[in-house]
């Protein structure tokens, strides 16, 4: 493990052990871990298994360092340790040939470390841990103006084929239309792009906080998602599924789909789909042999899509109308609006 800078954390997915959220691992067993590895200088790298069955063969064949899981105690060929007492206790295994590993976190640990991660990783999901000003939801209801980057929204909600009014309901989910915001887990500026993302579409580091190059980033990684849903054909319904996608992760969304197959839903409708999202927070659900990414915070998900569609909604209110196609804008804006609707937000 030292000499290779490198320990790898065997496991099952699940909200005590670990799972990947908006790019971040979380979990308790996850997050001793981390500090574990950070502890004695290693990276930590994390592989899922299906089962126990799995966890200890793959243990066994050095496929990993350690267990992060709490294993029957009747194994005589793998060391149980990183015990605390009663219901404060963790436990971690590792081959009987890396006593010194075992040793080692026998020493480290200490029971008052899970209620420490805990706290961080509450604190981490919380809104508390986002930095960000909030600004109203509409600049100017009388002249139609939602926000100061209404020009921008316009501009490049044609390369994701979408109504700009969408992308300025989604831009103040992500942000409050706050350029600066800053996530816990990285994520930046108006659209609250990735590190990682900016990366792949090309967003050098030093423009995520520019709010053009930050709404015309999210607009081309949307563009990239609508590809990857092309097999939802009702324009409406790919909609939902590319905003699910934009905060829960395509992998999850296709995981709650497969579950709507095998339980006779639609898997290319939404409001099947949903339900199945929502699932994927019990264990039956995502530890089901169709689920290929494991737990999945599904309420924040389904949250997210309903929150957007709403003020998506109130928006259409604006003045200024859309070419709609298929029920979707294509972003263009007719010369004049025939009625604005009054709305509250």
């Amino acid at each position: 493990m030292v000499n290779n800078g490198e320990m790898i954390m065997l496991t099952l997915s699940g909200p005590e052990t670990y799972y990947d959220y908006h790019g971040r691992g979380f979990g308790t067993q996850y997050l001793l871990c981390e500090k574990f590895a950070e502890k004695v200088g290693v990276s930590l790298r994390v592989e899922v298994c299906k089962d126990t069955a799995e966890l200890i063969s793959r243990l066994r064949n050095g496929d990993g360092d350690l267990v992060a899981f709490q294993l029957p105690q009747t194994r005589r060929d793998i060391i149980y340790c990183g015990v605390g007492v009663d219901s404060a206790k963790t436990q971690w295994a590792v081959r009987e040939d890396s006593r010194e590993l075992a040793d080692t976190l026998n020493r480290w640990f200490k029971p008052e470390l899970i209620a420490e991660v805990r706290r961080e990783e509450d604190f981490a999901l919380s809104t508390r841990s986002i930095t960000r000003r909030v600004y109203s939801p509409m600049l100017n209801r009388s002249s139609g103006v939602i926000s100061h980057y209404d020009v921008y929204f316009r501009r490049y909600a044609p390369l994701c084929r979408w109504d700009w009014r969408l992308l300025a309901a989604q831009c103040y989910q992500e942000s409050t239309f706050d350029p600066q915001a800053r996530s816990w887990a990285g994520a930046c500026g108006l659209m609250q792009i990735m590190p990682g993302t900016a990366n792949h579409l090309g967003l050098p580091q030093s423009q995520l906080f520019e709010p053009e190059a930050n709404i015309a980033a999210a607009c081309k990684y949307i563009a990239e998602l609508r590809q990857h849903f092309r097999d939802v054909r009702n324009p409406m319904e790919q909609t939902l599924f590319v905003l699910a996608a934009y905060n829960g992760g395509s992998f999850h969304i296709r995981d709650a789909m497969a579950l709507a197959r095998k339980y006779g839903r639609n898997p290319y409708s939404w409001a099947d789909v949903r339900e199945f999202v929502l699932k994927l927070s019990t264990p039956a659900y995502y530890s089901d042999a169709v689920v290929k990414h494991g737990y999945m915070r599904g309420s924040e998900t389904v949250g997210y899509v309903d929150r957007i569609r709403m003020r998506w909604a109130q928006y259409r209110g604006v003045a200024g109308g859309d070419v709609s196609m298929g029920g979707m804008s294509v972003g263009a804006t007719p010369k004049k609006a025939k009625r604005r609707n009054r709305f509250q937000i």
